[in-house]
């Protein structure tokens, strides 16, 4: 089985249009979508209810959005940023409806490796999804965590 791709979102719609924009994009990688910065942390940190890593595997890239409820995807990229465990140099693909200079500059400084600004259409989403794949899951050499 491939690794997984984590989805930290929490509009359900949002997060349905991305998830079916992976299967029509035919991504091998299955989605494992948390819906709050809370269960992000969680899931990376191999927290309950994300103890079983033969369940719950870390991911090979994070798709983050930025307006989370518990904890801000800015807040997540930080604590993430800040471990020591292998779990910081996972690549963090900030996907959002922000197109603020702002914001990118503050995801920038945090240590996102990508910003992507959520495209209108479900066209649009799947190409933007091909796209991702061709460089983060293709031609990207991802790195080992220890």
């Amino acid at each position: 089985m491939s690794e997984p791709i984590l989805l930290v979102e929490d509009d359900n719609a949002d997060a349905m249009l991305i998830e079916r924009a992976f299967r029509r994009a035919r991504i091998d990688n299955p989605v494992r979508r948390v819906g709050d910065g809370d269960a992000a942390v969680q899931y990376l940190s191999g927290l309950s209810p994300y103890g079983d890593r033969d369940k719950h595997p870390l991911p090979v890239l994070i798709l983050l959005d930025l307006k989370l409820p518990r904890r801000s995807g800015f807040e997540v990229l930080s604590w993430l940023r800040a471990q020591d465990s292998g779990v910081q140099r996972l690549p963090v693909v900030v996907l959002t409806s922000s197109s603020h200079s702002q914001d990118v500059n503050r995801a920038y400084d945090l240590g996102a490796n990508s910003y992507l600004v959520k495209p209108g259409g479900p066209d649009a989403l799947l190409e933007m999804i091909q796209k991702l794949d061709t460089y983060w899951l293709t031609i990207n050499r991802s790195p080992e965590l220890v």
